[in-house]
């Protein structure tokens, strides 16, 4: 029984080491998005952090219109590297989880 026990803990740590690990790769996992004309363009990494903006000069005219592309556009972008993030700290998870009877989280 303990010998079950240390092995299922040990399979947790070792869980644990991986999903750490993932989530440094998805540091460097770099999703672009842009507004429908391109005039906005905006990159992040997959764990939601702003690397590059670049705006086109024809926005800065108009502050509104420049606030609503930027919601809009780090929207789009902050959905997509969430289900990306998502995705692949699950799959560590799961893959990594020890098989407990009973204890089907990820199905």
């Amino acid at each position: 029984m303990f010998g079950d026990l240390m092995g299922m803990m040990g399979k947790l740590k070792e869980t644990q080491e991986k999903v750490e690990a993932t989530k440094k790769r998805l540091d460097t996992v770099l999703i672009d998005e842009q507004s429908t004309d391109g005039l906005l363009k905006v990159t992040i990494t997959a764990n939601r952090s702003i690397k590059s903006l670049k705006i086109d000069d024809a926005l800065l005219e108009d502050k509104e219109q420049l606030e609503d592309y930027l919601i809009l556009t780090l929207n789009k972008a902050i959905e997509k590297a969430t289900e990306i993030n998502e995705t692949e700290i699950a799959a560590v998870a799961k893959d990594g989880m020890p098989n407990i009877p009973g204890m089907d989280l990820f199905k």
